[in-house]
């Protein structure tokens, strides 16, 4: 699984959040996606690798700016977790 901590410009409110949050739903492969208008990032959960210029282009497509992202590998945490440190 990949993580993806996208940056977003422009947006500026809750209903910023969610409209982004709906477009990168409809990216084949995303699993979870979350976003903040106070840091100006979204951050994506998704079982394989996505180009860069698929969030480009569904960004920029609803009128927000893409400014790049950052990929690393992504491990789901368990229940217990905690007990194997």
């Amino acid at each position: 699984m990949k993580k993806y901590i996208l940056k977003i410009g422009g947006m500026r409110c809750e209903m910023c959040e969610c409209h982004i949050n709906d477009v990168i739903r409809k990216i084949p492969g995303v699993k979870k996606v979350k976003s903040s208008h106070l840091k100006n990032e979204s951050v994506v959960i998704s079982l394989d690798h996505i180009d860069e210029d698929v969030f480009k282009k569904a960004i920029e497509g609803q009128g927000y700016y893409y400014l790049g992202y950052q990929e690393e590998e992504y491990k789901k945490k368990g229940l217990f977790d905690f007990l194997k440190k």
